[in-house]
């Protein structure tokens, strides 16, 4: 297991609470040993004017869960986990049902990440997109409310 502690589905559950993820419908729906998967349903508040998932969804959902399972591998006491790039490939379109984001660790050093999702539709199981994102780990202190500046060493 590479997380800093065992964490459960209704732990991770109740970090969706009022932010961008609750208002999209994402849940959690797996933690394993070296993965994290979330589900995002495609309607209403995921798909782009012409009906199909946006590819902004996509990425959402993939900075959740790259996110997040980069804050379960450091001691959250001492140490932030905070995106600084993301790239998504959009591979297939899809209009109705739900997708599934399972995210695993490319790299997870002492300072930067990278976490890779693929995002497949539930129903068939094919690829929908790919994405890649990498993640800094910040001393507690650092990320400068004030000045929403970040500093790295």
């Amino acid at each position: 297991m590479i997380w800093f502690k065992p964490y459960t589905l209704e732990q991770l559950r109740s970090l969706r609470n009022a932010n961008m993820t609750a208002h999209l419908g994402f849940d959690f729906v797996e933690v394993g040993p070296d993965f994290l998967k979330g589900r995002l349903p495609v309607d209403h508040r995921t798909t782009q004017p012409f009906g199909i998932l946006h590819g902004g969804a996509s990425c959402v959902l993939s900075e959740s869960l790259g996110s997040i399972a980069a804050w379960m591998t450091i001691d959250p006491d001492k140490f932030r986990a905070v995106g600084i790039e993301i790239n998504a490939n959009h591979i297939r379109a899809v209009t109705e049902g739900t997708v599934i984001g399972e995210c695993k660790p490319i790299h997870v050093g002492k300072r930067t990440q990278v976490w890779q999702t693929d995002i497949t539709e539930e129903a068939t199981g094919k690829r929908v997109a790919i994405s890649r994102l990498t993640v800094a780990v910040i001393d507690h202190g650092t990320l400068s409310t004030q000045k929403e500046t970040i500093r790295l060493s």
